[in-house]
């Protein structure tokens, strides 16, 4: 007997009484993203591995465990994009869209992480993401939230997030901080887990970030990076939050929130809901001023957020009373 071919785990199907629910979101977050004037830009589903290595980070889950990578039949090794930044930065630099101009753009599509699936992680999954190039100071970062609000207003589902919030800092900022950490943690190397004890000596912040339950004591009692910030990185955090407090936009500081790739830097923010369990996060992002100079361009200041569609998909189908 001839063995049924499945899709690959963690690859699912979008079946045709589901497409409903995905054109209005869909549109919804398209004419939101022409109304604050935004364009559509689209990039390959395939680029050099070394594009997202450099970019994310050699010492990050994604790329040390969760890259689709391979080499093609030239041994060149190419990667399945895990996210959408590190492509739009590269077309934007090779396409001379980045230096001395003012970008908005966003785009959609497929993105590829090798990691265990469930219910609203898959290892093929879809993501709306923004990037804005050119603009320095903490209005834009403010305009980025405040569109991200209006998304959440728009699908009906503002009563259901949260705002997370908190800053990184200047690169000098935050190597001042990551030795203030190596020195914490290394005091207490017996009580790390083995990721932990990993990321000690070459990503500590990402230590912050762990979700393991024996580690959340130690964790609460590491030096805050507020106390490390330098004068500039202040300031535009407390432009920030009183942008933010003018607009009436409620958020949370949470100074554990380092995100999980290495180019943010200054503001970064997540946007959670408890309403979908563990997954909780449908939206993230941040400043990545260095990313451009780290690529082969020219320094670009830049901010962008990416949301996983099918978190926000599911979160929506939550409200018996949407009319699709």
């Amino acid at each position: 007997m001839t063995t049924i071919i499945q899709a690959i785990r963690g690859m699912n199907d979008i079946l045709p009484q589901d497409i409903p629910y995905w054109h209005y979101v869909e549109k919804v977050l398209r004419n939101v993203a022409t109304r604050y004037g935004y364009q559509e830009i689209r990039f390959p589903l395939i680029e050099e591995t070394r594009l997202f290595a450099r970019g994310i980070g050699e010492v990050t889950d994604i790329v040390e465990k969760e890259m689709y990578t391979f080499s093609d039949r030239n041994g060149d090794s190419l990667t399945l994009r895990p996210e959408g930044t590190a492509g739009c930065v590269r077309a934007g630099i090779q396409n001379g869209l980045l230096y001395n101009q003012i970008q908005r753009l966003w785009y959609s599509g497929p993105m590829f992480r090798h990691e265990r699936p469930q219910k609203g992680r898959y290892r093929q999954f879809h993501q709306f993401g923004v990037e804005v190039f050119g603009l320095t100071g903490p209005d834009i970062d403010a305009e980025i939230l405040l569109f991200t609000a209006r998304l959440w207003q728009e699908l009906g589902i503002n009563n259901k997030v949260t705002l997370h919030l908190n800053t990184l800092g200047t690169e000098t900022t935050r190597s001042t901080y990551r030795q203030k950490l190596v020195e914490y943690f290394s005091a207490h190397t017996e009580l790390l887990d083995e990721d932990s004890a990993r990321r000690l000596h070459t990503n500590p912040l990402r230590i912050l970030d762990s979700k393991n339950p024996h580690l959340q004591e130690l964790i609460k009692n590491a030096p805050q990076l507020m106390e490390s910030l330098d004068e500039a990185s202040l300031a535009h955090f407390t432009k920030l939050r009183h942008l933010l407090d003018a607009a009436k936009l409620e958020y949370t500081i949470n100074q554990r929130l380092v995100r999980g790739l290495d180019y943010y830097g200054l503001t970064v923010f997540e946007w959670t809901t408890t309403a979908l369990g563990s997954q909780g996060a449908i939206c993230g992002g941040g400043r990545y001023d260095n990313l451009g100079a780290l690529f082969g361009g020219k320094a670009t200041p830049a901010i962008g957020f990416a949301i996983g569609l099918e978190r926000l998909i599911e979160l929506v189908r939550l409200d018996q009373n949407i009319n699709i």
